[in-house]
């Protein structure tokens, strides 16, 4: 095992925001592994000394350029990859915020390979991993709660 974040020897909190237009969310394309090729919840590893809003805001910013209002948690989940021998290869915590745009238009930048908005209907075409969608879902619950 190590400290790093392939084979860890502790789980890595990575922070994530839902970050919504109107219909719209904000996915990124993963230029990396875990998920590499894969589009995502915008999100990274928590730094240390770093609150978790402080850790959400930041990676928005540098994965996608934009900037979103009051953040509310969305959901906490864990994300296990084992590799071809069963041994555990990433294991993040991850908590995920909702927020709603306030300014700035995606670009792709830091660790991502591409950045922007999708409606419900181009949402439902891709193959999302289950938990991302909980996400997306909870934190549309949230942001109308917010609203009313």
């Amino acid at each position: 095992m190590s400290a790093g974040r392939e084979y860890p020897d502790r789980p890595w909190v990575g922070i994530g925001v839902v970050a919504l237009r109107g219909d719209d969310v904000l996915l990124v394309k993963r230029g990396r592994p875990p998920r590499q090729g894969e589009w995502s919840i915008p999100g990274g590893a928590q730094q240390l000394g770093e609150t978790a809003e402080e850790a959400a805001r930041r990676e928005l910013r540098e994965e996608a350029g934009i900037e979103v209002g009051p953040l509310s948690l969305a959901v906490v989940v864990d994300a296990l990859n084992r590799d071809e021998a069963g041994r555990l290869r990433f294991h993040y915590t991850i908590i995920d915020f909702a927020g709603e745009w306030l300014s700035g238009e995606p670009a792709a930048a830091d660790d991502v390979d591409d950045a922007r908005w999708f409606s419900p209907a181009e949402l439902a075409e891709l193959p999302l991993w289950p938990e991302a969608l909980r996400a997306i879902a909870e934190a549309r619950r949230q942001i109308r709660l917010h609203q009313a």
